[in-house]
């Protein structure tokens, strides 16, 4: 049997361009089970929404998204925020949302949840954050995109930010990707080829709190809605091709309003060496696994530190926190965590941050005491 090939979007096209008469379809958007993957569904409004207070909240079927027990599988949608819809255009929207249980607790893929109470208790320190998401792109067969079906390319090294016949594969997919984030009003800030060929980078950022997370996931979003458009398919996996090709991370770039200021760098330093006392806590809040897809990246070589090691170095990409060269010749800034995996979740990533570096965690316990006041 022929593997699905799609239908035709220009057939869409005549249909997508009929007036809707005045009302206005929302597309709830929410992080599945996997805590990896999203799922939407559409409802239709006679009113155009401006903020979330005046949105329902909806339901869906939690036992097919691994999320309840089919006997009772009612889960909550809980909206937080909204974006233009670029593929219905119009006043459509796009409606990110939080999950919640029958008993209204948060779903255990609701990360959002206790990142948003750590963001409000860090609020005066201002934390931005800017995230370097990186993907792959594979062919309908799962092999990435423009290889050779029975072999491999040539070596890395012609790949990263190229141009040209036989080192580019897939760049329509970054360019849709690309207007279709700033069409949606999500702050995405720049694109690149990356090093292993089929494989890009897109940046969003500099956000604020909570904004990161809500942001990223939304264009996350789009860039699987955009490959479907093009009959291609998005990874994720921090690793998709064993052997001599680079991994794929989110690297999160951070800083506070003190870093920021002229002297900033003392800040900056000391932050990175909060972070080394709590290596391990990162490192399990840095991938959906807790480690476990990291540690086929992170080995230390391809541009990764060692997983089990904590390294940091101006302008170095071998190690855990980057400084970059010119925030330390001019004495403030920010830092980068090379550390989260492709497939981390950023809420969990910039929690992690900031209960370390602001909030001054320190052991488990701490962490317990703030999650249990959320609920």
């Amino acid at each position: 049997m022929d593997m699905y090939k799609g239908l035709n979007q220009a057939v869409l096209d005549k249909y997508m361009e009929l007036d809707t008469r005045g009302l206005i379809q929302l597309n709830y958007i929410w992080i599945d089970g996997t805590g990896e993957t999203m799922r939407s569904k559409t409802r239709t409004v006679d009113w155009d929404p401006v903020n979330v207070d005046q949105l329902p909240i909806w339901n869906f079927d939690g036992s097919s998204t691994g999320q309840a027990q089919g006997s009772n599988s009612d889960t909550y949608l809980h909206p937080v925020a909204i974006f233009a819809d670029p593929f219905r255009r119009g006043k459509h929207k796009l409606i990110l949302c939080e999950t919640y249980t029958y008993d209204h607790k948060p779903t255990k893929t609701n990360k959002r949840k206790t990142c948003q109470y750590v963001m409000e208790q860090a609020k005066d320190e201002k934390p931005w954050f800017g995230m370097e998401q990186e993907y792959t792109l594979l062919d309908r067969d799962g092999h990435p995109l423009g290889w050779p079906k029975h072999g491999y390319p040539g070596p890395q090294g012609p790949y990263y930010c190229s141009v040209g016949t036989g080192r580019v594969f897939g760049r329509e997919v970054m360019e849709a990707h690309y207007r279709a984030c700033m069409y949606a009003g999500v702050k995405i800030s720049g694109e690149n080829a990356e090093v292993m060929p089929a494989q890009w980078e897109f940046q969003v950022g500099p956000c604020e709190g909570i904004e990161m997370g809500d942001h990223l996931w939304v264009a996350r979003y789009l860039l699987e809605r955009v490959s479907e458009d093009f009959g291609i398919r998005v990874s994720l996996d921090p690793k998709p091709m064993p052997g001599d090709w680079n991994g794929a991370g989110c690297h999160c770039n951070y800083s506070t309003e003190e870093m920021r200021k002229e002297g900033g760098i003392t800040h900056i330093y000391t932050a990175i060496e909060k972070l080394g006392k709590r290596h391990d806590y990162h490192i399990e809040m840095y991938d959906p696994r807790g480690g476990l897809d990291n540690r086929r990246r992170l080995t230390g070589r391809h541009e990764t530190s060692s997983i089990h090691d904590f390294s940091h170095g101006v302008a170095h990409r071998g190690s855990s926190i980057r400084v970059p060269r010119q925030c330390a010749e001019d004495g403030y800034g920010y830092f980068e965590d090379r550390r989260p995996s492709s497939n981390c979740d950023p809420y969990s990533v910039t929690e992690a941050l900031v209960r370390t570096t602001i909030l001054n965690e320190a052991d488990a316990s701490s962490e317990g005491k703030a999650a249990t006041a959320t609920k």
